[in-house]
């Protein structure tokens, strides 16, 4: 095959794996942040084998289909405003050298980004607010539920960097010979 035909290939095969993880979350109770956030992870083998312009292709690919397909659309905006994009940006993000400033801005922007599609659900897209119907309670769990994202955001970041070197350093060579 050709090596476009090859990269036609490959990006409509993570395509699909990714939609199936997406349509996944109407199935899976806990799934509205882990399936988004596992379907944004098959986009790191095709960024490294084909580039970020096809990486990012298989993203809007996989965020306008989820929107129509899946059955969660919490999940569809997750992936969409964060987890989609967020592995094809990491790999450049990883380049900055100062890890303070590496960390502080890869954190404010799943901050903003989340912050963001919590305000789109809830006005847009008429998701209840869990915030008012707790009370009291309900003042402070969505910043105890942001700080538990940020929690959860690094151990992502951490396993996507993992992940990269495993793809590059054990699977490429061993699978793809290259």
């Amino acid at each position: 095959m050709s090596r476009k035909s090859t990269q036609i290939a490959l990006g409509g095969m993570f395509s699909a794996l990714s939609l199936v993880l997406m349509f996944m979350t109407g199935m899976i109770p806990f799934a509205t942040y882990a399936m988004p956030a596992m379907a944004g992870a098959m986009l790191i083998p095709v960024m490294v084998e084909n580039g970020r312009k096809a990486a990012l292709m298989v993203y809007v690919t996989v965020g306008l289909l989820s929107v129509f397909v899946v059955p969660d659309r919490e999940a569809a905006l997750m992936f969409i405003a964060f987890f989609g994009y967020y592995p094809v940006l990491k790999i450049s993000l990883d380049g900055i050298r100062a890890a303070f400033a590496r960390r502080l801005l890869k954190i404010g922007l799943f901050n903003v980004m989340i912050v963001g599609a919590y305000l789109v659900a809830l006005f847009v897209l008429g998701l209840p607010n869990m915030a008012v119907d707790m009370g009291d309670l309900g003042k402070y769990s969505a910043l105890v539920m942001l700080a538990l994202g940020n929690v959860v955001f690094l151990i992502y970041d951490f396993a996507l960097a993992r992940y990269v070197r495993l793809y590059i350093n054990w699977f490429k060579p061993t699978f793809l010979r290259r």
